[in-house]
């Protein structure tokens, strides 16, 4: 049993049970009234005392006290004490290759990055297929037996959530059935896997901030459209899953068993690669079929989009022409929560569409809402300027093709 005081707070250290049979050592607020309850006053004067919290990953040389500060992030219960050798982890390394094909090398050095220099910044690894039993799953599972409560695995509205003090200063954030097809979504989760600090805001408490370390990683069924995914990213490496043809249903406990080793293993191995950008890997490295796919999904998600929406206003507006500006297009995309750039529009309507510029007066639909009647109404602004002209029929054509 162990009390500590951080700050002026304090707190007790307690075992959770896992469903695996392991406990899992958690921080919880405990009262000073209460201690002395069951302890006595005297007991207070032996609890340790830390100026505050401090997160500092580490999995070999671990250090529960940096500089008079409690580290928050989490001790392994590993025991090291078994020796790698040639033919001593088999089926890990069986496993790997599957996931990672003949880009297992690169796997394998990113592994040992996560292991050994946890704060180095990493790409967005995706793994992705429409098949079930590839393994995608059991990856997450044996990742979370390595670094144990310093992964979480999460679904999309927890990653949404503005409460991210659940996943905010862990190492690994690990998002299943993934589905984030918002611009927003997209950009969010770019920004944070290149960001040092980030801000980690629990219910009922005031925002801090913190170093963030944390490396995503995403497991979807939808090949082509879980993320947007812009022409010129880097930060992501992409890559299918094939379907295990024989599952063997023993095979989580296998790499437990064999997880002292394969620990030992990327302790001590050399790397494949070195480090010459800041995600370590060079965007040619990690390159994959799959990641163009996802481009093109991303193209095909814009256009769909823009198609439903015009259709929408056609409706609503009961003309046969629409005429949009740039600015009048990312707005409508802005109300349906969506984020584009001039380049995306350009791209859908002056190349693959072939609609041209105008630059005169047009008019403007818009709905508004009737001050009067408190209902929607539509209405109509003469603007200037440069603009595209939109076909009722044309749209149409599009919406069923």
């Amino acid at each position: 049993m162990e009390y500590l005081r951080i700050g002026t707070e304090y707190y007790k250290i307690v075992e959770r049970p896992l469903i695996d049979g392991r406990v899992a050592p958690a921080i919880v607020k405990w009262k000073r009234h209460t201690i002395v309850d069951d302890h006595g006053k005297e007991y207070i004067k032996e609890i340790p005392k830390y100026e505050g919290f401090t997160v500092q990953p580490a999995h070999i040389d671990y250090q529960k006290t940096v500089k008079g500060f409690y580290n928050r992030y989490m001790p392994l219960t590993h025991k090291f004490n078994a020796t790698y050798q040639v033919g001593s982890i088999p089926i890990t390394l069986k496993f790997l290759e599957h996931i990672f094909g003949d880009q297992l090398q690169l796997g394998l050095d990113y592994i040992s990055i996560l292991w050994n220099k946890p704060t180095q910044i990493l790409p967005i690894l995706c793994l992705v297929s429409e098949e079930r039993n590839t393994g995608k799953t059991t990856f997450l599972n044996w990742l979370k037996l390595i670094f144990q409560d310093n992964m979480t695995i999460n679904k999309n509205e927890d990653f949404r959530s503005r409460f991210n003090a659940d996943w905010s200063e862990k190492l690994i954030v690990a998002i299943e059935e993934v589905l984030l097809e918002k611009r927003e979504d997209s950009e969010r989760i770019k920004n944070l896997s290149t960001a040092k600090t980030y801000k980690t805001e629990a219910k009922g408490k005031d925002k801090v901030e913190t170093n963030f370390f944390g490396k995503f990683i995403l497991c979807s069924n939808h090949e082509r459209n879980f993320i947007l995914v812009d022409d010129n990213e880097i930060r992501f490496w992409v890559r299918k899953i094939p379907q295990i043809d024989k599952p063997d249903p023993d095979l989580e406990e296998i790499l437990k068993d064999e997880l002292p080793y394969f620990l030992d293993f990327i302790s001590n191995r050399s790397y494949s690669t070195q480090r010459k950008t800041r995600m370590w890997f060079t965007k040619q490295q990690i390159h994959t079929e799959a990641l163009e796919i996802i481009k093109r999904g991303t193209k095909f998600f814009f256009e769909t989009e823009l198609i439903l929406l015009l259709d929408e206003m056609f409706e609503d507006f009961e003309v046969d022409t629409i005429n949009l500006s740039y600015s009048d297009l990312i707005s409508v995309f802005k109300d349906a929560r969506h984020q584009v750039s001039r380049r995306e529009i350009a791209n859908v309507v002056m190349d693959k569409w072939k609609i041209k510029h105008k630059n005169s007066s047009y008019d403007h639909y818009y709905k508004s809402i009737d001050p009067v009647s408190n209902t929607w109404q539509v209405s109509v602004q003469n603007k200037k300027g440069r603009y595209f002209s939109f076909e009722k029929q044309f749209i149409k054509n599009m919406l069923n093709c």
